[in-house]
């Protein structure tokens, strides 16, 4: 199984340091978010193009690194409209411009009624939240058609798609087959529900059986009586147990470090590496 690590995760810089990086600590690729990872880089639409695309592929490829994944994350159900229809048009130019990075998907999360706080609100699990959510997807899943690109899809326990059950309904809804999953398990877990992330991670498993693209790989703890993102290897997640699972179920998925400290990749790295090792 290939390792990969969200590159902006080291920092803002150009995309060779970046590579450089990423290629230091042992990764075989990259999830590559451009305005989040390049100094100069608005992410607007309009400011991508297929030189640019092949700079930044290039910038990795000669580190011997792939571009498992474009981040174009966005926010489908922002109360700024004007936004959600710019961001939309970003999307389009990522999908648009996904072979030329010569990766196989763009990926996003599915929005909250909190804007930019991308936080729980009553509202996100709403049938109108789902609604707008499957309006806009669509349009984005046939437009991917058109360009023969693909769109992978991460749910969330704040998000719209708050479980795997939603986001599963919303994918089958969509009805497309270049439209495919990202399991984080962190992401579907809270105060309330994390002694039971095991189940929730083999409900995912069972309901996006043979479309799962990619696991973001973290790691957490309780602190202050809430769940808190700590270092890969020095958490509660059984990695013995979920690695495991990935390999029996989804061995060609990527596995992508998502927001994890510069200072703790090392570690991380080795600790996984050693896990799979010995499955």
């Amino acid at each position: 199984m290939k390792i990969g690590v969200r590159v902006h995760d080291f920092g803002k810089s150009n995309a060779k340091i970046l590579a450089k990086q990423a290629k230091a600590v042992g990764f075989d690729g990259v999830q590559f978010v451009i305005n989040k990872a390049i100094e100069g880089e608005t992410g607007k639409a309009g400011t991508l193009n297929k030189e640019k695309a092949l700079e930044f592929y290039n910038a990795f490829k000669d580190e011997g690194l792939e571009i498992f994944m474009l981040g174009a994350y966005f926010n489908p159900v922002h109360s700024n409209k004007e936004l959600v229809k710019e961001n939309i048009a970003k999307f389009k130019e990522h999908l648009s411009l996904e072979h030329e990075f010569h990766t196989k998907y763009v990926g996003t999360e599915t929005g909250s009624f909190n804007d930019d706080k991308w936080t729980y609100n009553p509202l996100n699990r709403t049938e109108d939240a789902f609604q707008e959510d499957l309006r806009i997807f669509s349009d984005l899943a046939r437009y991917a058609e058109s360009v023969d690109a693909n769109i992978a899809l991460e749910g969330a326990f704040g998000h719209c798609m708050w479980n795997p059950k939603a986001l599963k309904r919303l994918v089958d809804s969509i009805n497309s087959k270049n439209v495919f999953y990202i399991v984080d398990i962190y992401n579907y877990i809270a105060i309330e529900n994390h002694m039971n992330y095991k189940e929730i991670f083999e409900e995912a498993l069972s309901l996006f059986k043979g479309k799962i693209v990619l696991f973001h790989l973290k790691d957490y703890d309780i602190i202050d009586g809430n769940v808190k993102q700590v270092a890969i290897g020095k958490g509660r997640f059984d990695y013995d147990y979920l690695l495991k699972r990935i390999k029996e179920e989804a061995p060609n998925a990527y596995l992508i470090f998502e927001g994890s400290k510069p200072e703790d990749m090392e570690f991380s790295f080795n600790f996984i590496k050693n896990k799979l090792a010995n499955l």
